[in-house]
């Protein structure tokens, strides 16, 4: 039996397909497949800080999937308690550097994960588990498995970190994403989320103003881009860091690194102003490059 890690993320992994250089995807020659997935771009930005993170999901069982894994596992991530579906392929998406990214996810075999994968997964005994809002949008079992995971932590006393994560193409509408996300996020003891992004989904202007919505969390980070990062703390003045100025690539990635950065901060009892810089300092390795983690960090050539 493998050891328990420290931190557990489930969600979603898919191939990601990225050009080699900052090209665009119309007219690049040369790519790279790689894992791609907010829950294990956290664990594998965890394992390269030093720590001993997990990713739980499913894979089909086909070249893609098998690929994922072994890349997985050369990262450091502890891939022992992922799946591998016969039924089902291993999403897609393709990274359009400068314009966002292209995802071919439909009936993957993370969508058919459910509440049933719970009771085979180390929840117990970790020290924290990592989820976001893109696994209950992928579908109606996924969505269950979201709230097992939550009942699960709370029964065994292991704090959660939420990452809002809103990807609207993947909701009904932004009433029903606004809905769930915010019950979820609710649940958690910690929660990042992007300034404009609660914006978008709860009309909420302003860092201050997130925090009236979800006086919950015992921790809250709005991230503001460029501007920086805020934590509310329960009992603490609200401390704010500016974002480390650098220019970017690619911005996508860089929520689950600055998750990352915050997490191996906190998993050190460091202070709100240190998990803060941790996780700027995490995101722009991410940012100034192409890859959701960083190349020079691989156990690769």
């Amino acid at each position: 039996m493998p050891p328990i890690p420290e931190v557990l993320t489930v969600g979603e992994t898919m191939a990601l397909v990225v050009p080699a250089r900052a090209e665009p995807l119309e007219s690049a020659v040369d790519f790279r497949v790689e894992p791609g997935g907010a829950e294990s771009n956290v664990a594998a930005h965890l394992a390269a800080l030093g720590r001993r993170a997990a990713w739980a999901g499913a894979v089909g069982d086909d070249p893609l999937g098998r690929r994922l894994l072994a890349q997985l596992d050369a990262l450091g991530v502890d891939t022992a308690w992922a799946r591998c579906d016969a039924a089902a392929p291993t999403g897609v998406y393709f990274k359009d550097p400068g314009d966002g990214v292209h995802y071919y996810r439909a009936g993957s075999a993370a969508s058919r994960l459910g509440a049933d994968a719970v009771g085979g997964l180390p929840v117990a005994g970790a020290r924290l588990l990592h989820l976001s809002g893109i696994t209950p949008a992928l579908s109606v079992r996924c969505d269950e498995l979201v709230d097992a995971l939550f009942d699960a932590a709370a029964a065994a006393g292991v704090p959660v970190s939420f990452d809002v994560n809103h990807r609207p193409a993947l909701w009904p509408s932004r009433a029903a994403a606004a809905e769930r996300l915010l019950e979820l996020a609710r649940r958690a003891r910690f929660v990042f989320v992007g300034r404009d992004e609660a914006e978008a989904l709860w009309a909420t202007g302003t860092a201050e103003s997130v925090r009236e919505l979800l006086p919950e969390p015992a921790q809250l980070i709005v991230k503001d881009g460029a501007v920086g990062a805020t934590e509310f703390s329960d009992g603490a003045p609200a401390a704010h860091v500016p974002a480390t100025p650098t220019t970017a690539v690619e911005v996508v990635g860089a929520g689950d690194a600055f998750a990352a950065g915050w997490i191996a901060a906190w998993l050190d009892d460091a202070d709100a102003e240190a998990r803060l810089s941790a996780g700027h300092a995490r995101a722009v390795l991410t940012i100034a490059g192409t890859s959701d983690v960083p190349r020079e960090e691989r156990n690769e050539e």
